[in-house]
Protein backbone atom coordinates (compact mmCIF):
# COMPACT_ATOMS: atom_id res chain seq x y z
CA UNK A 1 0.00 0.00 0.00
CA UNK A 2 1.11 3.45 -1.00
CA UNK A 3 2.74 5.62 1.94
CA UNK A 4 1.74 8.67 0.13
CA UNK A 5 -1.77 10.43 -0.84
CA UNK A 6 -3.13 13.28 -2.99
CA UNK A 7 -2.06 15.63 -0.46
CA UNK A 8 1.43 14.45 -0.90
CA UNK A 9 1.28 14.50 -4.52
CA UNK A 10 -0.20 18.18 -4.55
CA UNK A 11 2.73 19.21 -1.96
CA UNK A 12 5.78 18.13 -4.29
CA UNK A 13 4.10 19.48 -7.75
CA UNK A 14 4.00 22.88 -5.77
CA UNK A 15 7.78 22.59 -4.30
CA UNK A 16 8.98 20.96 -7.88
CA UNK A 17 6.55 22.03 -10.23
CA UNK A 18 7.23 18.67 -12.11
CA UNK A 19 4.23 16.98 -13.42
CA UNK A 20 1.59 15.05 -11.51
CA UNK A 21 2.70 11.93 -13.05
CA UNK A 22 5.91 12.26 -12.18
CA UNK A 23 5.52 13.22 -8.59
CA UNK A 24 3.28 10.61 -8.29
CA UNK A 25 6.03 8.39 -9.48
CA UNK A 26 8.93 10.09 -7.20
CA UNK A 27 6.73 9.39 -4.04
CA UNK A 28 6.53 5.82 -5.14
CA UNK A 29 10.28 5.55 -5.82
CA UNK A 30 10.70 7.01 -2.52
CA UNK A 31 8.49 5.06 -0.26
CA UNK A 32 6.53 8.38 0.24
CA UNK A 33 9.56 10.12 1.23
CA UNK A 34 9.39 13.98 0.48
CA UNK A 35 12.88 14.59 0.38
CA UNK A 36 14.28 11.78 -0.97
CA UNK A 37 11.00 12.50 -3.99
CA UNK A 38 12.64 15.60 -4.47
CA UNK A 39 16.33 14.35 -4.67
CA UNK A 40 14.59 11.63 -7.13
CA UNK A 41 12.86 14.36 -9.23
CA UNK A 42 15.92 16.18 -9.53
CA UNK A 43 18.33 13.81 -10.60
CA UNK A 44 15.93 12.81 -13.28
CA UNK A 45 15.85 16.52 -14.19
CA UNK A 46 12.28 16.72 -14.19
CA UNK A 47 10.80 20.81 -12.97
CA UNK A 48 13.37 22.28 -15.40
CA UNK A 49 12.62 25.28 -17.11
CA UNK A 50 11.49 23.10 -20.53
CA UNK A 51 8.90 21.63 -17.86
CA UNK A 52 7.27 24.78 -17.53
CA UNK A 53 6.78 26.40 -21.27
CA UNK A 54 3.37 24.76 -20.97
CA UNK A 55 2.05 26.71 -17.35
CA UNK A 56 0.43 30.21 -17.53
CA UNK A 57 2.00 32.79 -16.22
CA UNK A 58 -0.75 35.37 -15.15
CA UNK A 59 1.16 36.52 -11.69
CA UNK A 60 3.69 38.70 -11.56
CA UNK A 61 4.98 42.33 -10.98
CA UNK A 62 5.34 45.58 -11.97
CA UNK A 63 8.83 46.81 -11.61
CA UNK A 64 9.60 50.96 -12.73
CA UNK A 65 12.85 53.18 -12.97
CA UNK A 66 12.53 57.06 -13.41
CA UNK A 67 15.83 59.45 -13.51
CA UNK A 68 15.88 62.95 -14.75
CA UNK A 69 13.94 62.87 -18.40
CA UNK A 70 13.42 59.35 -18.96
CA UNK A 71 11.72 56.03 -17.33
CA UNK A 72 10.54 52.70 -17.72
CA UNK A 73 8.01 50.12 -16.97
CA UNK A 74 8.10 46.60 -17.32
CA UNK A 75 5.71 43.67 -16.25
CA UNK A 76 7.04 40.16 -15.51
CA UNK A 77 4.51 37.86 -15.38
CA UNK A 78 5.04 34.60 -13.04
CA UNK A 79 2.90 31.46 -12.20
CA UNK A 80 2.16 32.49 -8.64
CA UNK A 81 2.41 35.44 -6.31
CA UNK A 82 4.40 33.83 -3.86
CA UNK A 83 7.57 33.64 -6.49
CA UNK A 84 7.03 36.82 -7.40
CA UNK A 85 7.91 38.36 -4.16
CA UNK A 86 11.24 36.28 -3.54
CA UNK A 87 14.48 37.89 -3.58
CA UNK A 88 15.47 36.27 -6.29
CA UNK A 89 12.19 37.54 -8.76
CA UNK A 90 13.15 41.06 -7.28
CA UNK A 91 16.29 40.80 -8.30
CA UNK A 92 15.46 39.58 -11.87
CA UNK A 93 12.98 42.47 -11.85
CA UNK A 94 15.42 44.91 -11.17
CA UNK A 95 18.18 43.26 -14.14
CA UNK A 96 15.72 43.08 -16.51
CA UNK A 97 14.21 47.28 -15.81
CA UNK A 98 17.56 48.53 -15.51
CA UNK A 99 18.63 46.69 -18.85
CA UNK A 100 15.67 48.01 -20.48
CA UNK A 101 16.39 51.90 -18.77
CA UNK A 102 19.76 51.81 -19.89
CA UNK A 103 19.46 50.85 -23.35
CA UNK A 104 16.17 53.14 -24.20
CA UNK A 105 14.12 49.87 -25.53
CA UNK A 106 10.57 50.51 -25.55
CA UNK A 107 8.53 47.45 -25.58
CA UNK A 108 8.45 43.88 -24.40
CA UNK A 109 9.25 42.27 -27.75
CA UNK A 110 12.53 43.99 -28.03
CA UNK A 111 13.46 43.15 -24.28
CA UNK A 112 13.03 39.50 -25.05
CA UNK A 113 15.04 39.64 -28.74
CA UNK A 114 17.74 42.00 -26.81
CA UNK A 115 21.50 40.53 -25.64
CA UNK A 116 21.85 41.02 -21.90
CA UNK A 117 25.48 40.17 -20.46
CA UNK A 118 26.32 39.55 -23.70
CA UNK A 119 24.13 36.60 -24.50
CA UNK A 120 20.87 36.72 -26.08
CA UNK A 121 17.88 37.44 -23.18
CA UNK A 122 16.12 34.65 -23.99
CA UNK A 123 18.83 32.14 -22.83
CA UNK A 124 19.01 34.61 -20.03
CA UNK A 125 15.22 34.10 -18.83
CA UNK A 126 15.28 29.98 -19.47
CA UNK A 127 18.49 30.09 -17.24
CA UNK A 128 16.22 32.71 -14.48
CA UNK A 129 13.38 30.15 -14.80
CA UNK A 130 14.94 27.09 -13.97
CA UNK A 131 16.60 28.86 -10.83
CA UNK A 132 13.48 30.25 -9.60
CA UNK A 133 11.10 27.30 -10.35
CA UNK A 134 8.66 28.95 -12.53
CA UNK A 135 7.73 29.83 -16.03
CA UNK A 136 8.88 33.82 -15.92
CA UNK A 137 7.82 36.31 -19.01
CA UNK A 138 8.80 39.57 -19.86
CA UNK A 139 4.98 40.52 -21.10
CA UNK A 140 4.82 44.32 -21.58
CA UNK A 141 7.00 47.32 -20.81
CA UNK A 142 7.05 50.54 -22.05
CA UNK A 143 9.61 53.64 -22.14
CA UNK A 144 9.33 57.17 -21.95
CA UNK A 145 12.37 59.56 -23.00
CA UNK A 146 12.24 63.19 -23.03
CA UNK A 147 13.30 66.83 -23.88
CA UNK A 148 14.37 69.15 -21.24
CA UNK A 149 11.18 70.87 -20.84
CA UNK A 150 9.15 68.03 -20.50
CA UNK A 151 8.35 66.98 -16.88
CA UNK A 152 8.94 62.85 -16.59
CA UNK A 153 7.81 60.56 -13.42
CA UNK A 154 6.54 57.22 -12.44
CA UNK A 155 4.81 55.75 -9.55
CA UNK A 156 4.43 51.65 -9.06
CA UNK A 157 1.88 50.66 -6.19
CA UNK A 158 3.29 48.85 -3.23
CA UNK A 159 2.37 45.43 -3.88
CA UNK A 160 4.03 45.55 -7.32
CA UNK A 161 0.79 45.02 -9.05
CA UNK A 162 0.27 48.31 -10.49
CA UNK A 163 2.38 51.21 -11.94
CA UNK A 164 2.54 53.95 -14.37
CA UNK A 165 4.75 56.18 -16.46
CA UNK A 166 3.48 59.59 -17.12
CA UNK A 167 5.31 62.90 -18.73
CA UNK A 168 3.73 66.85 -19.49
CA UNK A 169 4.84 68.84 -21.88
CA UNK A 170 5.74 72.39 -20.70
CA UNK A 171 6.68 76.01 -21.92
CA UNK A 172 10.00 75.80 -20.22
CA UNK A 173 12.62 74.01 -18.42
CA UNK A 174 11.86 75.25 -15.03
CA UNK A 175 8.40 74.85 -15.61
CA UNK A 176 8.93 71.00 -16.04
CA UNK A 177 11.62 71.04 -12.99
CA UNK A 178 8.26 72.41 -10.81
CA UNK A 179 6.25 70.00 -12.43
CA UNK A 180 7.86 66.77 -11.73
CA UNK A 181 6.01 66.61 -8.38
CA UNK A 182 2.98 66.65 -9.69
CA UNK A 183 3.11 64.75 -12.20
CA UNK A 184 4.81 62.23 -9.50
CA UNK A 185 0.86 62.65 -8.06
CA UNK A 186 -1.08 62.44 -10.91
CA UNK A 187 0.74 58.70 -11.58
CA UNK A 188 -0.48 57.42 -8.12
CA UNK A 189 -4.07 58.64 -9.67
CA UNK A 190 -3.94 57.04 -12.65
CA UNK A 191 -2.82 53.86 -10.54
CA UNK A 192 -5.69 53.88 -8.95
CA UNK A 193 -8.30 54.81 -11.11
CA UNK A 194 -7.30 52.94 -14.23
CA UNK A 195 -8.19 55.15 -17.10
CA UNK A 196 -7.45 53.75 -20.12
CA UNK A 197 -6.58 56.53 -22.60
CA UNK A 198 -5.61 59.50 -22.11
CA UNK A 199 -8.16 61.84 -24.22
CA UNK A 200 -11.77 61.21 -25.55
CA UNK A 201 -10.15 62.12 -28.69
CA UNK A 202 -8.20 58.60 -28.79
CA UNK A 203 -11.83 57.13 -28.78
CA UNK A 204 -12.88 55.46 -32.05
CA UNK A 205 -16.52 56.68 -33.08
CA UNK A 206 -17.92 52.64 -33.80
CA UNK A 207 -16.75 52.18 -29.92
CA UNK A 208 -18.40 55.63 -28.33
CA UNK A 209 -21.61 54.40 -30.52
CA UNK A 210 -22.01 51.08 -28.96
CA UNK A 211 -21.13 52.16 -25.56
CA UNK A 212 -24.05 55.18 -26.05
CA UNK A 213 -25.94 52.10 -26.65
CA UNK A 214 -25.32 49.56 -23.82
CA UNK A 215 -25.22 52.46 -21.11
CA UNK A 216 -28.44 53.67 -22.32
CA UNK A 217 -30.37 50.22 -21.87
CA UNK A 218 -28.67 49.83 -18.54
CA UNK A 219 -30.22 52.58 -17.05
CA UNK A 220 -33.60 51.94 -18.89
CA UNK A 221 -33.70 47.99 -17.42
CA UNK A 222 -32.50 49.54 -14.03
CA UNK A 223 -35.25 52.28 -13.96
CA UNK A 224 -37.92 49.61 -14.62
CA UNK A 225 -36.75 48.25 -11.39
CA UNK A 226 -36.98 52.11 -9.95
CA UNK A 227 -40.36 52.29 -10.92
CA UNK A 228 -41.01 48.98 -9.17
CA UNK A 229 -39.42 49.77 -5.81
CA UNK A 230 -41.08 53.65 -6.14
CA UNK A 231 -37.76 55.33 -6.34
CA UNK A 232 -36.23 57.68 -8.16
CA UNK A 233 -35.14 57.41 -12.00
CA UNK A 234 -32.15 57.57 -12.99
CA UNK A 235 -31.32 60.40 -15.92
CA UNK A 236 -31.26 58.77 -19.29
CA UNK A 237 -28.53 60.50 -21.00
CA UNK A 238 -28.34 61.79 -25.03
CA UNK A 239 -24.50 61.39 -24.88
CA UNK A 240 -21.67 59.77 -23.15
CA UNK A 241 -18.58 61.64 -24.61
CA UNK A 242 -17.25 65.03 -25.55
CA UNK A 243 -16.65 63.28 -28.90
CA UNK A 244 -20.58 63.49 -29.39
CA UNK A 245 -21.21 66.87 -28.63
CA UNK A 246 -20.41 68.99 -32.01
CA UNK A 247 -20.93 72.36 -32.46
CA UNK A 248 -24.43 71.91 -33.89
CA UNK A 249 -25.11 69.63 -30.81
CA UNK A 250 -24.17 72.69 -27.86
CA UNK A 251 -25.97 75.25 -30.19
CA UNK A 252 -29.48 72.97 -29.87
CA UNK A 253 -28.43 72.53 -25.85
CA UNK A 254 -27.78 76.36 -25.96
CA UNK A 255 -31.74 76.77 -27.43
CA UNK A 256 -33.54 74.52 -25.26
CA UNK A 257 -32.06 75.90 -22.30
CA UNK A 258 -32.95 79.16 -22.82
CA UNK A 259 -36.68 77.59 -23.86
CA UNK A 260 -36.42 76.39 -20.41
CA UNK A 261 -35.48 79.30 -18.67
CA UNK A 262 -38.26 81.56 -20.02
CA UNK A 263 -40.83 79.27 -19.14
CA UNK A 264 -39.48 79.69 -15.75
CA UNK A 265 -39.96 83.05 -15.75
CA UNK A 266 -36.44 83.99 -15.14
CA UNK A 267 -35.37 87.63 -16.67
CA UNK A 268 -33.11 87.48 -20.65
CA UNK A 269 -30.51 89.85 -18.34
CA UNK A 270 -30.03 87.14 -16.22
CA UNK A 271 -29.22 84.79 -18.36
CA UNK A 272 -25.96 84.94 -19.19
CA UNK A 273 -25.27 84.13 -15.47
CA UNK A 274 -27.07 80.85 -15.42
CA UNK A 275 -26.41 79.37 -18.79
CA UNK A 276 -22.77 78.38 -17.85
CA UNK A 277 -23.38 76.34 -15.16
CA UNK A 278 -26.32 74.85 -16.97
CA UNK A 279 -24.15 74.33 -19.97
CA UNK A 280 -21.12 72.43 -17.21
CA UNK A 281 -24.02 70.49 -16.01
CA UNK A 282 -25.27 68.99 -19.05
CA UNK A 283 -21.84 68.08 -20.23
CA UNK A 284 -21.24 66.52 -16.93
CA UNK A 285 -24.25 64.34 -17.40
CA UNK A 286 -23.37 63.70 -20.92
CA UNK A 287 -19.37 62.70 -21.18
CA UNK A 288 -19.49 59.83 -18.41
CA UNK A 289 -17.21 57.46 -20.30
CA UNK A 290 -14.82 60.36 -20.67
CA UNK A 291 -14.73 60.62 -16.90
CA UNK A 292 -14.47 56.94 -16.56
CA UNK A 293 -11.82 55.94 -19.05
CA UNK A 294 -9.88 59.20 -19.99
CA UNK A 295 -7.10 60.29 -17.56
CA UNK A 296 -7.40 64.35 -18.71
CA UNK A 297 -11.07 63.92 -17.51
CA UNK A 298 -11.24 62.10 -14.67
CA UNK A 299 -11.97 64.02 -11.14
CA UNK A 300 -8.42 64.08 -9.71
CA UNK A 301 -8.43 62.10 -6.93
CA UNK A 302 -7.14 64.29 -4.26
CA UNK A 303 -9.33 67.31 -5.02
CA UNK A 304 -12.56 65.88 -6.94
CA UNK A 305 -13.55 69.40 -8.02
CA UNK A 306 -10.97 69.40 -10.82
CA UNK A 307 -10.25 66.92 -13.65
CA UNK A 308 -6.56 65.94 -13.87
CA UNK A 309 -6.22 68.42 -16.59
CA UNK A 310 -7.70 71.39 -14.70
CA UNK A 311 -5.33 70.13 -11.53
CA UNK A 312 -2.40 69.92 -13.82
CA UNK A 313 -2.96 73.38 -15.73
CA UNK A 314 -3.51 74.79 -11.98
CA UNK A 315 -0.37 74.00 -10.17
CA UNK A 316 1.67 74.85 -13.91
CA UNK A 317 -0.03 78.37 -13.76
CA UNK A 318 0.88 78.28 -9.76
CA UNK A 319 5.01 77.89 -10.82
CA UNK A 320 4.60 80.17 -13.36
CA UNK A 321 4.05 78.47 -16.77
CA UNK A 322 1.76 76.04 -18.49
CA UNK A 323 2.11 72.01 -18.57
CA UNK A 324 -0.27 69.30 -20.89
CA UNK A 325 -0.10 66.05 -20.12
CA UNK A 326 0.78 64.26 -23.37
CA UNK A 327 1.75 60.51 -22.67
CA UNK A 328 1.46 57.75 -20.02
CA UNK A 329 1.81 54.06 -19.56
CA UNK A 330 0.09 52.45 -17.15
CA UNK A 331 0.39 48.22 -16.33
CA UNK A 332 -1.69 46.18 -14.44
CA UNK A 333 -0.16 42.66 -13.21
CA UNK A 334 -2.10 39.68 -15.85
CA UNK A 335 -4.33 42.23 -17.49
CA UNK A 336 -6.16 40.28 -20.57
CA UNK A 337 -4.91 36.99 -19.46
CA UNK A 338 -7.77 34.22 -19.10
CA UNK A 339 -6.69 31.71 -16.63
CA UNK A 340 -8.43 28.33 -17.16
CA UNK A 341 -9.71 27.20 -13.18
CA UNK A 342 -8.76 23.39 -12.62
CA UNK A 343 -10.02 21.06 -9.88
CA UNK A 344 -6.53 20.00 -8.82
CA UNK A 345 -8.72 17.16 -6.58
CA UNK A 346 -10.55 15.97 -9.37
CA UNK A 347 -7.24 15.71 -11.67
CA UNK A 348 -5.19 13.91 -8.54
CA UNK A 349 -8.15 11.16 -7.75
CA UNK A 350 -8.78 10.29 -11.18
CA UNK A 351 -4.39 9.81 -11.92
CA UNK A 352 -4.82 8.27 -8.77
CA UNK A 353 -7.13 5.46 -10.11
Amino acid sequence: MANFGPKDIKKLREMTDAGMMDCKKALAESDGDMDKAVAWLRDKGMGAAAKKAGKVAAEGAIGVKVDGKKAVIVEINSQTDFVAQNDKFIALMDKVVGHAYDNSITDAEAINASTIDGAPFAEYLTQEVATIGEKLVVRRSGLISADENTAVNAYVHSNKQNGVIIEAKCDSAATADAMTATLKEVAMHAAAMSPSTLSYQDFDASFVEEETKGRIVAIEKENEELVRLGKPLKNVPQYISMSQLTDEVMVSVETALKEELANEGKPEKIWDKILPGKIARFISDNTTLDQEQCLLDQKFVMDDSKTVAEYIAEKAKAAGGTAEITNFVRLEVGEGIEVEEEDFAAEVAAQMG
